[in-house]
């Protein structure tokens, strides 16, 4: 089990569950939403979150119709994503942990839209789009 939290502790959530698939996102959206180079992004199944406290702090903000931006109405941090094409899974923003996770990113995805002041000296996987074994 993972705990998470947002910048000014109104919000409180568990995981119960793993992350999958994380990766660094580099796409316009998630550079506008996290105001950093990128988002690093994994997916929970949507049974695993619990809100243990602050329920009411969270609002959301439609970017696309059907997909939603989740995040904490007092300080503004970024939580979750969910996307009513899949209502089973939620996108957690990896740095609302404060819980160590065991799992690693596996990629950096829409690099072509990156930051032009970033550099990717990682050695994983870079991909202009999804990675490959993510379905759409």
């Amino acid at each position: 089990m993972y705990s998470a939290s947002c910048l000014c502790g109104e919000v409180h959530m568990t995981i119960n569950g793993a992350i999958s698939d994380i990766i660094h996102c580099h796409c316009s959206l998630c550079r506008k939403s996290s105001g950093t180079a990128f988002a690093t992004n994994g997916f929970i199944t949507t049974k695993s979150l619990s809100i243990t406290k602050g329920q009411s702090f969270i609002n959301a903000f439609e970017v696309k119709p059907g997909r939603k931006r989740h995040f904490c109405k007092q300080c503004a941090s970024p939580l979750y994503s969910s996307n009513a094409d899949d209502p089973t899974r939620l996108r957690l923003r990896l740095g609302v942990l404060n819980s160590d996770i065991t799992e690693r990113p596996m990629s950096h995805n829409f690099v072509d839209s990156k930051a032009n002041w970033d550099s990717l000296n990682e050695d994983l996987p870079h991909y202009s789009e999804f990675e490959p074994s993510r379905a759409k």
